[in-house]
């Protein structure tokens, strides 16, 4: 997917997309490749203020350089794009979570750390400290329920190609505060 095609997408479900920088050639592709890609992660961010956390995400931080994802899901529900190709989002995780997202069935758990989820997964960083108690407004659920549905239509996927990253490695908690199976159900509901 082009970054042309993956700003089309996010605009045609609905979203308001802001363009952050060189997003178009900002990524960790020199690291690794960059696909076949094969589903969307979840992320919460642990920031506060959507400027701040647009900007780390962007950039990074002392042993973790940006981008941390290809877009940030602001509490007001616009998508931030900070990236496109390889990004530091999803690191290591299970196999056997992969396989399942590859064949759209229901998710193992997630016992093991490895394969490379950065070369596999578009990520999604969404603001929100992750304390369970940091609320998420309907604005920002509904822009990941369209921006996950846009990648999904795009390339052919139904709900179950978009995942948390407690999904994908031991020890992950996000995003924490809604439940990955009822934004799978507004995911499958969108595409219908």
């Amino acid at each position: 997917m082009s970054a042309s095609s993956f700003l089309k997408a996010l605009k045609a479900e609905g979203l308001t997309v802001v363009e952050v920088g060189d997003w178009r050639d900002h990524n960790r592709n020199h690291k690794g490749a960059w696909g076949p890609v094969h589903g969307v992660m979840i992320h919460h961010t642990v920031t506060r203020g959507s400027a701040r956390t647009v900007e780390i995400c962007r950039k990074g931080y002392e042993g973790l350089p940006g981008p941390l994802c290809h877009g940030v899901i602001t509490k007001d529900g616009r998508v931030h794009l900070v990236g496109h190709g390889r990004a530091n989002h999803a690191g290591l995780g299970d196999d056997d979570v992969l396989r399942a997202v590859i064949a759209e069935k229901a998710l193992p758990g997630d016992n093991e750390a490895n394969t490379d989820g950065n070369r596999h997964f578009y990520g999604f960083e969404c603001e929100n400290l992750g304390d369970g108690d940091d609320p998420w407004p309907p604005a920002q659920l509904e822009a990941i329920e369209r921006a996950a549905a846009a990648l999904c239509r795009h390339h052919g996927w139904n709900e179950r190609s978009v995942i948390g990253h407690l999904e994908w490695q031991p020890g992950k908690v996000d995003p924490r505060g809604f439940t990955m199976a009822s934004m799978r159900e507004r995911i499958r509901d969108r595409l219908k």
